[in-house]
């Protein structure tokens, strides 16, 4: 209590909350990101960034970066401890590469997600474990080769750990 006082005192009242192990809130970064070798990316797209609350967060569509190679529009919607992926009606496959898929990069220095699984009632997409790997606060999802289309889904279920919201 008394140290609550001082902050406050201080002018220092306004320290970040911590999330309590949860999504909501957070400042969250989605690209698409296609290499063979890390160093020179294919494909890079133009990230959004936005705040997690209810609702889709990142209807992505095509951003004409190459006449020959685009992203896949794709709508993204996160919840406190999950992530959902669903496609339009356009059906096709996903390039074929080293890595071709998701960056979901959250305002965090610290290890955001404790543990992550694939909701296999939810999701067709045929995506493993292996396909995906956290950095911190980023998420990156491998989804090459895969196929997508009006009845595709992705749904992760996530153990988020106690950060402080960036």
């Amino acid at each position: 209590m008394f140290l609550a006082r001082s902050l406050a005192v201080l002018g220092l009242a306004a320290w970040p909350a911590f999330a309590g192990g949860t999504l909501e809130g957070r400042m969250v970064t989605l690209s698409v990101l296609t290499y063979d070798d890390p160093a020179q990316p294919i494909l890079h797209s133009r990230g959004r960034t936005v705040v997690v609350g209810a609702g889709i967060e990142f209807g992505m569509g095509r951003e004409f970066l190459r006449p020959d190679f685009d992203v896949v529009p794709v709508q993204v919607q996160i919840g406190p401890s999950r992530i959902e992926f669903s496609y339009g009606e356009i059906e096709g496959g996903f390039f074929e590469s080293v890595f071709n898929g998701y960056v979901l990069r959250f305002e965090t220095d610290c290890a955001l997600f404790e543990s992550v699984r694939i909701d296999e009632a939810a999701t067709t997409l045929p995506v493993t474990l292996d396909d995906i790997r956290t950095e911190g606060g980023a998420l990156y999802i491998n989804v090459a080769g895969r196929d997508y289309g009006p009845d595709v889904t992705l749904a992760l279920d996530f153990v988020v750990g106690d950060c402080l919201l960036g």
